[in-house]
C-alpha cells in the first residue's frame, strides 16, 4: 500500500526536533509520497535541503500563502516567479484567499491569487487552493479563471456538498484531511456522494490532526486515521482507497 499525503509542511519549526524520525514513522505507516506546500521566501531553502534528503519522497510547492500576503507581497510574488523558472516544482501553491485572520488585506489576496494562477498556467502547473471563510470570494476568481490550464486542488475542503460539486467542476481534486474526523466537520456527512476519483489525501502537517490526535501536533503517519474514517464512508478496504486516492495525485501532479 502506497499513500500519498498532497499536503504537509515538513519543514515547519514544529519538526526542529525528530523531523527524520516523524518521516520515517509516516513511510513505516505507507506514506512514501510527501507534496510541501509553500509559505513565503522564507522558508525556501528549508524545503529544498528536506527534499535533497528524499529525492524520492518529497515533491515541492512555491506560492505565497494568502495570510502571508503583507506589505511586501510584490516582493514575494517575484520571488515564486524566480523560483518556477528553475522547473524544480510540481505546483503552484498553496494561495488563495483566507479572511478569517485579516479581511483588510483582501484586495491584495485576490490580486496574488490571480497572479499566481497565471503563473500556475504559464508553467502548465496545477495550483493548491487555501480558502478559509472566503468560498465566495474564491468561486468568484476561479469561475473567470475557468476552462483549459486550470487543475489542481482545493486543499482542507470544509465546504457543503454543493461546493464540492462546484470545486470537482473546476477541475479540482477535493483535499481531505483531519476534519473528516471530526464530529463537527460535517463533510463526512455527504462525502459518499462523492467519487473516490474526485479526492485525495492530505495531513497539513503539522496543523490540523485527526482523531484520536485532535489539538496535538499532526504527521503525515496519521494520514492513516484518515484512510480508516474514508474506509467506514465508502466502505472500501484501505488498499483500494490508497490506490485510488494516490492514482489522483498522480493525475495532478504528474509524478
Amino acid at each position: 500500500m502506497i499513500l500519498t499525503d498532497t499536503h504537509a509542511h515538513l519543514y515547519s519549526e514544529a519538526f526542529d526536533d525528530d523531523r527524520d524520525a516523524m518521516i520515517a514513522r509516516a513511510m513505516d505507516a505507507g506514506v512514501k509520497r510527501f507534496f510541501l506546500p509553500a509559505i513565503d521566501s522564507t522558508y525556501t531553502t528549508a524545503m529544498h535541503e528536506l527534499q535533497a534528503r528524499y529525492p524520492e519522497n518529497i515533491f515541492l510547492l512555491t506560492g505565497l500563502h494568502p495570510t502571508h500576503v503583507k506589505e511586501n507581497y510584490q516582493k514575494e510574488l517575484k520571488h515564486v516567479s524566480q523560483q518556477l523558472e528553475t522547473g524544480k516544482y510540481v505546483a503552484v501553491g498553496e494561495i488563495g484567499i483566507d479572511l478569517y485572520w485579516d479581511k483588510t488585506l483582501l484586495k491584495q489576496q485576490q490580486e496574488a491569487f490571480v497572479f499566481q494562477i497565471h503563473l500556475a498556467k504559464k508553467y502548465g502547473l496545477p495550483i493548491v487552493i487555501h480558502c478559509r471563510e472566503a468560498f465566495d470570494e474564491i468561486f468568484e476568481i476561479l469561475e473567470q479563471e475557468k476552462g483549459e490550464g486550470l487543475s489542481g486542488i482545493f486543499h482542507c475542503f470544509t465546504g457543503t456538498e454543493q461546493q464540492a460539486l462546484k470545486v470537482i467542476d473546476y477541475n479540482m481534486k477535493l483535499g481531505i484531511g483531519g476534519v473528516a474526523t471530526f464530529k463537527n466537520g460535517k463533510i463526512d456527512r455527504f462525502l459518499r456522494n462523492i467519487a473516490l476519483e474526485n479526492i485525495v489525501l492530505e495531513t497539513d502537517a503539522p496543523y490540523l490532526a485527526p482523531v484520536p490526535y485532535r489539538g496535538k501536533r499532526n504527521e503525515s503517519a496519521y494520514l492513516v486515521n484518515v484512510l480508516e474514517k474514508l474506509e467506514s464512508i465508502y466502505d472500501k478496504n484501505a488498499d483500494s482507497i490508497a490506490a485510488i486516492t494516490t492514482e489522483n495525485s498522480k493525475q495532478i501532479f504528474g509524478i
